[in-house]
């Protein structure tokens, strides 16, 4: 029983790809500052409705789950960009954390924004999580969720 528990974790962590010995393309201050770039690119990209810089962005895997407990894979993404309902007129975003584990990384962080969503008011502050994996020197988005936080 004690074996299992113990080869467990590091299973995940291998399938998870953090393992210590590997090292993402770029490493250190220069990986966190690409990752902050990206961070305020997808912002932009949402902005300016820019689905080409998105789908750099995203991994073809990617998932997301909404403030609104719905979840999108990268084709919605991209559709969801493209539609008349919803828009991204202003965001201010908050300080950005990043958090790299070899080639993985978190990176959490806030933003407030004028936004509407399937033709809906969705205008807020909100708080999220995006995981980031480094996939043939590029780092790439592969899961996120946000939560609007109550006003």
């Amino acid at each position: 029983m004690m074996k299992r528990l113990i080869t467990t974790p590091l299973m995940i962590a291998m399938c998870a790809g953090i393992v210590p010995s590997q090292k993402a393309a770029v490493s250190g201050k220069a990986a966190e500052d690409e990752l902050k770039r990206i961070e305020i690119s997808w912002s932009d990209a949402q902005k300016v409705r820019n689905v080409d810089m998105m789908r750099d962005i995203l991994a073809d895997d990617w998932v997301g789950l909404g403030w609104d407990g719905e979840i999108s894979d990268k084709a919605k993404a991209l559709a969801d960009l493209k539609s008349p309902s919803n828009s991204l007129d202003n965001i201010e975003m908050g300080p950005l954390k990043v958090r790299i584990f070899g080639n993985t990384a978190v990176v959490t962080g806030s933003e407030t924004e004028k936004s509407m969503e399937h033709g809906k008011n969705s205008s807020g502050k909100y708080i999220w999580t995006d995981v980031f994996v480094e996939q043939k020197g590029m780092w790439r988005a592969v899961a996120s969720q946000s939560a609007k936080v109550p006003e």
